[in-house]
């Protein structure tokens, strides 16, 4: 008998990587458009918990509003003679592959970024409780991880009580998150791979340094240590350093091979420090994308919470679409927020001295790591909400981008039939657009990988 038997949708690795989308979707669990949302797991006592107990607190899915959109929370507590509290980050990034298993079930995101849609199609043939998902998850938690002896599940839709687990569950991740600063890149006998996000990206694989947390921000080294031993064939496994080549860079010959394996061949070389030569790689769970701004020669940093446009024009979802899907795109780089608390946050590109621009409510979360010369030379849309303003402000403040401006190239001025129709500052991947099309000519104008200047005129016949 099958331990998916009474299940009324079908579970497996084939639903990994499903895409719904909204037209599709009976109801849609945190994302963008919920305001507080999380998942948790907690390691308690084997006399705490009641294996197999599955909660739901607030409206069941059967009691929301058909294509609504819902605070969430999931909140796991495990328990087992070998369940130690470091293994809490390990079995909670599980949480998105196991909910990927289901079918009609689109799990996104990680910690407090979640983001999970409930296909119409699955709600019709039974879908309609989260005991469903509880079950699931339950079973394949103590097959996949058989240490995990006890484990007990709540769903929170509650808004006031989201909200209130919502702040502890932030408290819990800054803790963790704390324990794994202080060690070295240098002084690590291996780094970790991480794989879990294949299913959407497949040329991903994140490399997880001591200074360099997974793209999510959910696994930190000494996670990636923990779930390697404790499941060696799973989705995070331990990386051979091999030959250092360039320890500015970032780069070594262990992580190459087993990028070139995992990534079937695609990616060949990566630079763990840098955004531009050889960057990692980047699948679309990451919490922020750094992102190049050439009319500044500077970098700008934008978090998935981000609601407004940035600096240049565009919002987060754009621009997490220039460096999504295992693509290494210079100028675009995925990464956590635990990252930019790092000495080696892209030190080959000047790290905090070319960050330009960013979110007021990430720069305040990474204040401290923020060198002081630093603090106030670095825009936010408080200051500077489009690019001649953020040009006027780094002037004023005398940030060090500044310099590099009298090394660049003069701009030469378009003919007067070219300039009524230029494209100031269009960002896009020369490899994105066709050389003609529709009977018009594109030109691309000091491009080397994005163009400053995109010329569209009328082809002459």
């Amino acid at each position: 008998m099958s331990m998916f038997e009474d299940i009324p949708v079908d579970v497996g690795v084939v639903y990994e990587g499903e895409r719904i989308r909204f037209k599709d979707t009976q109801v849609e669990l945190g994302g963008e458009r919920a305001e507080a949302k999380f998942e948790l797991v907690r390691v308690k006592g084997l006399d705490e918990i009641e294996d197999g107990k599955i909660s739901v607190i607030g409206p069941d899915i059967k009691d929301m509003k058909e294509g609504s959109t819902n605070p969430f929370g999931i909140y796991i507590e495990v328990a087992g003679k070998k369940v130690e509290e470091e293994l809490e980050g390990v079995i909670e990034r599980r949480i998105h592959e196991y909910c990927n298993f289901i079918e009609g079930i689109m799990h996104l995101n990680q910690r407090y970024d979640i983001w999970l849609r409930l296909s119409k199609k699955s709600f019709k043939k039974g879908f309609n409780s989260f005991h469903v998902m509880g079950k699931v998850l339950q079973r394949l938690f103590k097959s996949e991880l058989p240490f995990i002896e006890k484990i007990q599940i709540t769903f929170i839709t509650d808004p006031k009580k989201v909200k209130k687990m919502y702040d502890e569950a932030i408290k819990i991740y800054e803790a963790r998150d704390a324990k794994a600063r202080g060690m070295k890149d240098e002084e690590a006998d291996a780094f970790y791979g991480c794989t879990l996000c294949q299913s959407f990206a497949p040329t991903h694989c994140c490399v997880i340094t001591p200074q360099r947390y997974s793209n999510c921000g959910s696994i930190s080294w000494f996670d990636g240590r923990a779930s390697a031993q404790v499941d060696p064939k799973g989705p995070v496994f331990a990386i051979d350093k091999g030959e250092c080549l360039d320890p500015f860079k970032g780069e070594y010959t262990g992580v190459n091979d087993v990028i070139k394996e995992k990534t079937m061949g695609e990616i060949n070389r990566v630079c763990l420090y840098t955004a531009f030569e050889n960057p990692h790689t980047s699948c679309g769970c990451f919490e922020a994308v750094a992102f190049y701004i050439p009319e500044v020669d500077g970098l700008g940093i934008v978090h998935r919470g981000f609601k407004d446009v940035t600096v240049n024009g565009l919002p987060f979802s754009t621009l997490a679409d220039s460096t999504a899907g295992g693509r290494q795109v210079e100028g675009f780089h995925g990464l956590s927020i635990e990252y930019m608390r790092s000495p080696k946050l892209l030190q080959v590109d000047d790290g905090w001295s070319r960050i330009v621009w960013m979110p007021a409510t990430i720069k305040e979360r990474v204040l401290d790591f923020i060198p002081q010369d630093m603090v106030d030379k670095i825009a936010t849309e408080n200051e500077a909400k489009n690019l001649d303003e953020l040009k006027a402000f780094l002037q004023e403040k005398n940030h060090p981008v500044v310099k590099r401006w009298k090394a660049m190239p003069v701009e030469v001025a378009p003919k007067a039939e070219e300039a009524e129709q230029a494209v100031p500052s269009l960002e896009v991947p020369i490899s994105g657009i066709p050389i003609s099309a529709g009977g018009f000519e594109i030109i691309l104008k000091d491009a080397k990988i994005y163009a400053k200047k995109v010329v569209i005129r009328k082809v002459k016949k």
